[in-house]
Parts: structure tokens; sequence; C-alpha cells
């Protein structure tokens, strides 16, 4: 059996692909499938991750996201039969290629194609599928009612959260990087029902004139957006970040445009959100905000800016004497 690995050079940067033979090809045991492999999809190799999870090895396999039809099941498979048609993601610590033409793979990492979906369309969103449902409904319970920002949402993976969000009600605020992308996603309407657009609002953030803070705050009546979904942050100014993510949005305005007990889902890996910031804006959800502002003369733009750190004494003890007396400048904890 033969199947495509990658191999990192010492700098971990240059990647060479080889094909190699495996001679024998193990039978079917316990829980396990053996499928014909039909379509692959190509994805990247987070070597850092396999690293810190202590899964790497001189040979990578590449293709995680595979569909094919099953052709033997083990002993004690339940879930599948021969001629089943299914598609699955491969797990971290497989040592198969999916780019084979037949895969061993356990039953739980498989699941049923459905029949009007294509072999290519079933194995090029299962992942972006699975990220956007996890983002949607395991971090952030979305439900009818409230406002989801998704960054960069013409993507495969953005495309995908903006068509779970609307299908669970939410209205959807949309940004977009060209004016190509931003017709993309007002064109993306149902195809069936009400044939209306997908994106109550799409924010070209190319254009200059145009603030995403401000924008987001003018569509949701200066509430702030529920649920944010992003594609990755600047963490630094634009001049210590690399020229990849300049056009990301900042994390500061990202805690700006942030509603009360609003959640933000990120793709960054490297994310730190200040302690103060964090704190002081955990401490509003118990807080009226109304009242709050009035007190302080806070804007909507300030809760959760880079303002709040300037400003963290006088809020929190604001806090403790108007609102909720157990919290005191002396027995802080750390937020996360």
């Amino acid at each position: 059996m033969r199947g495509l690995y990658c191999q990192l050079a010492e700098s971990n940067e240059d990647i060479k692909f080889v094909l190699q033979d495996k001679e024998s090809f193990p039978s079917v045991y316990d829980h396990y499938v053996k499928i014909q492999v039909r379509v692959c999809a190509f994805s990247p190799v987070n070597t850092k991750l396999l690293t810190e999870l202590k899964l790497q090895k001189d040979f990578l396999p590449i293709g995680r996201e595979v569909a094919g039809v099953v052709i033997e099941v083990g002993p004690k498979v339940s879930f599948f039969k021969p001629n089943d048609e299914v598609v699955g993601i491969l797990p971290m610590d497989c040592t198969e290629s999916g780019l084979s033409n037949t895969l061993l793979i356990h039953e739980h990492s498989l699941v049923t194609k459905p029949e009007n979906v294509s072999w290519a369309d079933a194995a090029g969103t299962i992942r972006d599928g699975l990220r956007a449902y996890m983002a949607l409904h395991t971090h952030s319970s979305v439900s009818a009612g409230t406002t989801v920002l998704v960054m960069d949402g013409a993507n495969p993976f953005g495309t995908i959260v903006i068509q779970l969000a609307h299908y669970r009600g939410a209205k959807i605020i949309s940004t977009v990087h060209n004016n190509e992308d931003k017709k993309y996603l007002e064109e993306l309407r149902p195809t069936v029902g009400i044939r209306q657009s997908l994106v109550a609002r799409v924010i070209n953030v190319s254009d200059s004139k145009v603030d995403l803070v401000d924008s987001s705050m003018e569509e949701t009546g200066g509430l702030g957006v529920s649920i944010v979904v992003d594609c990755g942050v600047q963490l630094y100014s634009k001049d210590d970040e690399s020229a990849v993510k300049r056009h990301l949005p900042h994390k500061h305005d990202i805690l700006s445009l942030l509603a009360v007990a609003g959640r933000w889902v990120t793709t960054e890996e490297n994310l730190q959100v200040p302690e103060k910031v964090f704190l002081v804006k955990c401490l509003l959800y118990f807080v009226n905000i109304a009242v709050l502002r009035r007190k302080l003369n806070v804007t909507p733009q300030e809760i959760g800016s880079r303002v709040i750190p300037k400003r963290e004494k006088e809020l929190l003890v604001c806090v403790e004497r108007n609102y909720n007396p157990a919290i005191t400048l002396q027995n802080r904890r750390k937020i996360v």
C-alpha cells in the first residue's frame, strides 16, 4: 500500500514530500473499518501541535480528511457495514496517510456521508464544518436572536460559520478585505424559503474610512455583538506585526465591540488578554451598564478597550461600593 508523507528538514521550514510503500496491510480487528478511499482533502500539517503532543515523527502522513466506501468491518463494529459511504477525519496519532487506495480507521472517526453530497464536497468541508460547529455550538452556544460577527467570512471556514449561524436564527455581521468578497457574501442566500441575504451587514475593512468597532456598534444599537468568531488577530501594533497579520483586527478592537457576556472564539493560539481588561469586563457582566456609564461617564467604545486599564481602580471601586460588596481590590483573582 502506497501513501504520501512529508519529511521536515532540521529547520522545520523546508518540507519534502515522499511516497512510501508498506509491504503488509493490517487485518481488520475490533472497532476498525477498512475503506476504499475515493477522495482525500489536503490540509495543513500542524507540526508545532504534533511536537507538543510528542507525536512528531520522521515522516508525517499527509491528508487527514477522507471520504470512501466501506470494504470490510471488524467484529465489534456496530455503526457501519460493507458498501456504506462514509466520511471522516483521521486522528492526530494516526500513522497512515489518507492519500492511499485503502485505509484502516476506527469507526468512531467516521460518519455516514449524506447521499446528496459529492465525494469532493464531503472530504473538503468536514474539517471546516466541524470547526464551525464547535465554535458556534460548543464554545459559544449560538441561538436565535444573538448577533454573530464572523471575521473574514468569505473564506471556507467563515462561509460555513455564516450558514450555521443563520440556520440557528442569529443575526450575522461579517468582515471582508475586498469588494469581490463583499459582493459574494451579499449574494449568499438560502436555496429554499425566503431568499434574503444571510449576512445583515458586510464590513469592508480594507476601506480606510470604515471602522470595525463603530460599524459593529452601529449595527447592534450600541450593545455590541454576542459572539465573535475570528480567523486570527493582531497581538501588537501594525509596525510590529508580520505582513500576513497586518490586515487582521487588533485584539483590543474585538474586546471593544463585544457585548456584555459576549463570547469570543479565536483561532489565535498565542492570544494573551491583559488581566486588567478581562477582569473589568467580567465584572461588568453583573453590573447595570447604563447606571455605571452614567456614574463614570464611560462610553460603549471604552468598555473592554485599551482605555479601561487606566481607569481600572475607579471602575473596581464603583463596582465594589454600588453593586457587589464581595468584590475587593485586595481579593482579586485572575479570570481566564
